[in-house]
């Protein structure tokens, strides 16, 4: 005799959103930026190179570790991680197809 099997879904990720991802989601969202600010304020940028907009800041950001602080090479990752962070999630909501 066999049993009967419980219906597991074969596509994971791709269920009704409800409203506690949503949630989640924004709650991360907030999060990242707000430690991107927290990092930006507590970052010492070289005295060679002090940016005045987000262009410049991206251009002297690879000089940020040269104080050997943690918090200026966390803002180099987190400036470098967040476009793509950004991409990847276009990418998934531009690929996503409609069934």
């Amino acid at each position: 005799m066999s049993k009967a099997r419980p219906t597991v879904p074969t596509h994971h990720g791709y269920g009704e959103v409800r409203v506690s991802r949503y949630f989640t989601l924004y709650l991360a969202q907030i999060a990242w930026l707000a430690l991107g600010l927290y990092l930006n304020a507590i970052a010492y940028w070289p005295s060679t190179c002090t940016p005045d907009n987000i262009i410049e800041a991206y251009g002297c950001s690879m000089r940020l570790p040269e104080n050997g602080g943690w918090s200026e090479a966390a803002l180099l990752t987190w400036m470098w991680a967040t476009p793509i962070l950004i991409a990847l999630e276009i990418s998934r909501r531009v690929g996503k197809s409609k069934d």
